[in-house]
């Protein structure tokens, strides 16, 4: 009997956790400013965690090339920065924001540092990594430049390696629905 009456207590709050969306979050830009993710709707989006001084910083290149070719199609791309790998992004938002700016360009949107993985996980990226949050995909982030496919609404679709360079075929047929 303690059982049954723990799951009707339990399941609408795993239902609960598991039809929350990226558009239920809200988060800061590299700026300090409140954005809400709700202002998504409608778009595909690529979530990343970045870092400056990496191995895979270059994909910084693609990611603008990306973002450019596709903005206006209904396609955006959310950088944010991250030291939970070799110490390699050890910036504070102002020199990130300065580096991604002088170096490579970078007009998609940019939020502040936060942490991708460990007891400090920021609460969108623990949404992001445990299908027990999002309902469809666990996606555990190994290294800087993990990507998260996000669809129209909301819904995580699938998490790519950080060595997939954005311009991949996987990528972009995503975003053009092939």
């Amino acid at each position: 009997m303690i059982g049954v009456f723990l799951l009707v207590c339990l399941f609408p709050c795993l239902l609960q956790a598991q039809n929350r969306t990226l558009h239920d979050f809200t988060v800061k830009t590299i700026d300090g400013e409140d954005f809400s993710l709700s202002e998504l709707k409608g778009r595909k989006v690529l979530v990343v965690n970045v870092a400056s001084k990496c191995g895979l910083t270059p994909q910084y290149e693609q990611l603008q090339s990306l973002y450019e070719k596709y903005k206006d199609r209904n396609f955006v791309i959310i950088g944010f920065p991250a030291n939970n790998f070799g110490l390699q992004e050890p910036g504070t938002d102002e020199e990130i924001k300065a580096f991604c700016t002088l170096n490579y360009g970078v007009t998609f949107p940019m939020m502040q540092k936060i942490s991708v993985k460990g007891e400090d996980i920021a609460p969108l990226y623990k949404w992001l990594t445990q299908k027990s949050e999002n309902g469809k995909i666990d996606g555990e982030v190994t290294w800087n430049f993990q990507k998260f496919l996000i669809d129209e609404n909301g819904i995580p679709v699938k998490s790519v390696p950080p060595k997939t360079v954005p311009l991949s075929e996987e990528i972009v047929s995503w975003i053009e629905g092939r």
